[in-house]
């Protein structure tokens, strides 16, 4: 027991899913048999999560350091940061106590990976506009890590059994997208990604560049981003001898991917790289009016840290009833597991 890594996971908003999905996936015997899992959050919260989701069998052992954790399944452990009223709280809803709430589990967790009393850090989501209500301006947890750890050149990596996509850029608007598609940046995250692939065990990875204009741009016909900054990127890393190809078209690429052509995709913003994720990853069952799955993973490259996450938002329209779906965050565990025993 003692060998498997410790993962510190942020309980995320506590008036979202985050607080149910955790106990459902720390219900599971089989987590236990691969790492010590423990929740940075709030007992109160979790004690309340008990009632609607049936898992009242669950004890929760509420501690003030890591050293006091059990690792046992059937109890859960929580590191109480004890800043919700949970009589005040309003599941589904935006508030700035939640949102502090959030912000707070999410430094904590960082602090404890830094100081090494745990190998890896698991996030469940918070709620953007919660935390900057109260006060803490940030657009999300990427950036709040690489505040936090001083990291400069860092990504989001998105992972869904075979696709993984790594971005350019992300919570910006499509017109500073267009003008962060600069030849270094896009060299960085090829390099990026290709570390990230070989800590994930793919020895000689090989990497898809995604074009930014439609047809890659038609050789200048539809623009020269292709031209002018991603070809000269790939070009750089190719004499580095990484295994870099494109740019592909971003209407192509993805399928490719799927189909095993490469192992990692470089997208050049945000929803190019997340709409294809989520539509593999995301099912949801018309018939029974349900999701089936919510899979697939967030992880942050470049940090000193191992930071991964729910590929999912706080859901604040199911919190509370006892549906929400656990899986993200199984796999988010899974890949934080991976990555420290490769670390």
């Amino acid at each position: 027991m003692e060998r498997l890594p410790i993962i510190g996971i942020t309980m995320g908003d506590p008036a979202s899913i985050g607080p149910e999905i955790s106990l459902k996936a720390l219900n599971k015997k089989e987590i236990y048999e691969k790492c010590r899992p423990i929740i940075v959050g709030d007992s109160s919260v979790i004690e309340k999560a008990k009632e609607y989701t049936g898992l009242n069998n669950l004890k929760i052992n509420s501690i003030s350091k890591v050293s006091d954790a059990l690792f046992e399944h059937g109890t859960i452990d929580v590191y109480d940061m004890n800043l919700v009223n949970v009589n005040d709280l309003e599941l589904g809803k935006v508030s700035s106590a939640a949102g502090n709430a959030a912000f707070q589990y999410v430094k904590k967790v960082i602090e404890l990976a830094m100081n090494n009393e745990i190998d890896a850090t698991v996030t469940n989501a918070l709620n953007k506009e919660a935390i900057n209500v109260a006060g803490h301006h940030f657009s999300g947890h990427t950036e709040i890590y690489a505040h936090y750890t001083d990291t400069k050149k860092y990504t989001m990596m998105l992972a869904h059994e075979n696709l993984r996509v790594v971005h350019v850029s992300t919570h910006v608007s499509l017109r500073e997208a267009c003008d962060r598609c600069k030849k270094e940046r896009v060299y960085e995250v090829i390099k990026i990604a290709d570390e990230a692939c070989k800590k994930l065990g793919i020895e000689n990875p090989k990497i898809g560049v995604a074009g930014l204009n439609p047809h890659c741009g038609e050789n200048g016909l539809f623009g020269t981003e292709e031209i002018d900054e991603i070809i000269p990127a790939i070009e750089k890393a190719q004499k580095e001898n990484i295994n870099v190809e494109g740019p592909i078209p971003p209407d192509t690429i993805f399928s490719k991917a799927r189909g095993g052509w490469y192992d990692i995709v470089v997208a050049m913003y945000h929803d190019q790289g997340h709409i294809p994720l989520k539509l593999v990853g995301f099912i949801y069952n018309q018939k029974e009016k349900k999701w089936e799955a919510v899979a697939g993973v967030n992880i942050t490259l470049g940090l000193p840290i191992i930071r991964t996450s729910v590929d999912h938002g706080t859901a604040f329209d199911q919190a509370g009833t006892g549906k929400a779906n656990e899986l993200s965050l199984i796999n988010a565990i899974d890949y934080a597991i991976t990555l420290a025993n490769n670390k």
